[in-house]
C-alpha cells in the first residue's frame, strides 16, 4: 500500500490516491476495486482519516502553486555565499506574492569611483531585473537613477521616483519618508528614528558592498488616514535634526568606512 500520507502531488488523481490505501487483503474479500475506494472514501478502510475529494483538489492545487512559486524563484538552487544575497533570497517569495514589500538601501562606489547611493523597491525590481544574473553573481545589483531616491555622494546629486509599491515623500521636516501604496503606511528611513508601523529595519554586512540597510514592510488592512495626518503622528514621535554627515544629502543612512 502506498503512503496515504504523501503529498497529493504524489497521486495522478484522487481515485489514484484512494487505490494507494487500498489492501491487496481488501481486495480479496471485496473482489472490486472500486467498491475498496469507495468504502476507503467514507472512512471504513484505509488510514480513517481519508481527504474528501474536494480537500484533495484544493490541497493538490495549493501545492501545485508553492511548487510552482519555489521553481520560478530566480535565488532557487543558488549557492549564496554573501550575506546581502542570502537576505534577498529569504525575502523573494514574500515580496514576489506582495506578503512583504522591501525597500533596499544600498551605498558603494560606481566605475568612476563616486560613492552612490539608493533606496531601492525589491518587490519592484524583482519585476524589471534579471536576479537570476544577480544572484549567480554574474551581475551586481546596484543603485540607479531611477530607483526610489538616487544620491551622488561626490557631485551632490539627487533623484526621487515614486514606483508602484511606494510614494517617496521627500519635502517633509523628518527628512525621506516612502508612503507604502497598499496599507498607505509611512516608512521613516532616518536611522535614528522610529521606522514605522509593521515594519523593520534590519543592517547587513556584506563583502559586496560599502553599507546595506534592509527595510520590511508587512502591509495590513488599509487605513483611510490622510497624509498631514500620517506626517503629524510621526514628527510627534520625533523627527530627525541636521543632519551632520551632509547637509544637503537626502540620505542618512551613511557610516564611517
Amino acid at each position: 500500500m502506498a503512503d496515504g500520507g504523501l503529498s497529493p502531488l504524489a497521486y495522478g488523481s484522487y481515485e489514484e490516491y484512494l487505490q494507494s490505501q487500498v489492501t491487496a487483503r481488501d481486495l480479496r474479500y471485496l473482489e472490486s476495486g472500486a467498491a475498496a475506494r469507495q468504502l476507503v472514501e467514507l472512512g471504513f478502510l484505509g488510514a480513517g482519516d481519508t481527504l474528501r475529494r474536494e480537500d484533495f483538489e484544493a490541497l493538490a492545487a495549493a501545492a501545485l502553486t508553492a511548487a510552482d512559486t519555489h521553481n520560478s524563484l530566480a535565488s532557487a538552487e543558488k549557492e549564496l555565499k554573501d550575506n546581502f544575497l542570502r537576505a534577498l533570497a529569504e525575502r523573494e517569495e514574500a515580496n514576489r506574492t506582495g506578503r512583504i514589500s522591501t525597500i533596499i538601501f544600498l551605498r558603494d562606489r560606481n566605475c568612476r569611483r563616486q560613492e552612490v547611493s539608493a533606496y531601492i523597491d525589491y518587490a519592484h525590481r524583482l519585476t524589471t531585473d534579471d536576479f537570476e544574473a544577480y544572484f549567480s553573481g554574474k551581475k551586481r545589483l546596484f543603485p540607479r537613477t531611477t530607483d526610489l531616491s538616487f544620491y551622488n555622494w561626490d557631485r551632490n546629486v539627487s533623484t526621487s521616483n515614486s514606483s508602484p509599491n511606494y510614494q517617496v515623500i521627500a519635502e517633509n521636516a523628518c527628512g525621506l519618508l516612502f508612503k507604502n501604496r497598499s496599507d498607505m503606511k509611512i516608512i521613516n528611513v532616518d536611522p535614528k528614528a522610529y521606522p514605522g508601523d509593521n515594519t523593520t529595519r534590519t543592517p547587513v554586512e556584506t563583502d559586496l558592498y560599502l553599507h546595506v540597510v534592509i527595510y520590511d514592510h508587512l502591509s495590513k488592512q488599509r487605513t483611510a488616514w490622510p497624509l498631514d495626518v500620517l506626517l503629524l503622528a510621526i514628527s510627534e514621535r520625533g523627527c530627525r535634526g541636521k543632519s551632520s554627515i551632509n547637509s544637503n544629502s537626502p540620505h542618512t543612512e551613511k557610516k564611517s568606512d
